[in-house]
């Protein structure tokens, strides 16, 4: 990797880390959904970076991929168990990080995911296996009485592109992608009471653009002029801010050019925790961009 981008990798990490660490100090029962999402967005922007996803809030058992929307009235409550992902990236390279904010009393679900990860780190050297990888993970969770949520993965990241390969499995598997020097990638055990695996919800609040094609509705084309700027990185139909988006952001995922990503939960009534960093593997272990 060269030294300049090993630099913007280590800047965004530490940006990364600032913001995440203030807004989950921040987090209060009755605070606002949308009071915090806007808040921890502008400081990204206003340290002269941008933001690689919107950022994800998450509650309870839903574990990924849910952020205010337009409007948004939720507030925080006693007991809720908060995943915030945070994703900053200064000219296309990436810190992905995450944590939870728990308002009740799970603090052996929350110590399950972290502890996951910091065991994960201390393994990163060139020559170890994602296999491997996941089976700390999955032997830190198991052993406090949870389940890894196993259909969710750590990823490697590139310019401008959040997910590529290695994949970091949170279970044990044969072999996997082998870690060299140089790799980029995320480390984000998930630690559940429920079932141990996610599906979809309804609602979606995050997208991306996958493919180029002609756009001939007025409000359409204005999205995509906008979209594009974002170089395939995931936005918020919050982002918009047109009342027209519920009818044109479907038929621009119909059309194969957006991807939207509903928001990923297990069972109701689990709780879930996370905790994420994001790594560069070096000749004799790695550097977590955003510790």
């Amino acid at each position: 990797m060269k030294d300049d981008v090993l630099d913007k990798y280590i800047s965004a990490g530490k940006l990364a880390s600032a913001i995440l660490r203030e807004s989950a100090q921040e987090i209060r029962v009755g605070r606002s959904f949308l009071e915090l999402v806007d808040s921890v967005e502008s400081r990204v922007r206003e340290n002269g970076a941008d933001l690689a996803f919107p950022l994800n809030v998450s509650l309870n058992e839903d574990a990924a991929h849910d952020t205010a929307s337009p409007g948004d009235e939720r507030l925080f409550a006693k007991g809720n168990v908060i995943k915030l992902d945070l994703g900053v990236q200064i000219d296309g390279y990436i810190a992905d990080t995450a944590t939870t904010v728990d308002l009740g009393n799970n603090a052996l679900l929350l110590d399950a995911s972290h502890e996951a990860l910091e065991a994960a780190i201390r393994l990163v050297r060139p020559g170890v296996t994602a296999g491997e990888i996941g089976a700390v993970v999955e032997r830190e969770i198991t052993r406090r009485g949870y389940r890894p949520i196993a259909n969710l993965t750590g990823h490697g990241l590139d310019r401008y592109v959040q997910h590529r390969d290695p994949t970091i499995p949170n279970i044990a598997i044969n072999g996997g992608s082998v870690l060299e020097e140089g790799m980029a990638f995320a480390i984000e055990p998930f630690a559940t009471t429920g079932s141990g695996r996610v599906g979809e919800k309804t609602r979606i609040e995050i997208y991306s653009q996958i493919a180029e094609k002609p756009v001939r509705i007025p409000s359409a084309r204005a999205a995509m002029e906008k979209v594009k700027e974002r170089h395939g990185l995931p936005f918020s139909r919050r982002w918009l801010d047109d009342k027209k988006m519920d009818l044109t952001l479907p038929g621009l995922v119909r059309s194969g050019i957006l991807h939207g990503y509903p928001v990923l939960s297990d069972i109701p009534g689990s709780l879930v925790s996370q905790h994420e960093h994001t790594l560069i593997v070096t000749n004799d272990g790695c550097i977590v961009t955003t510790r």
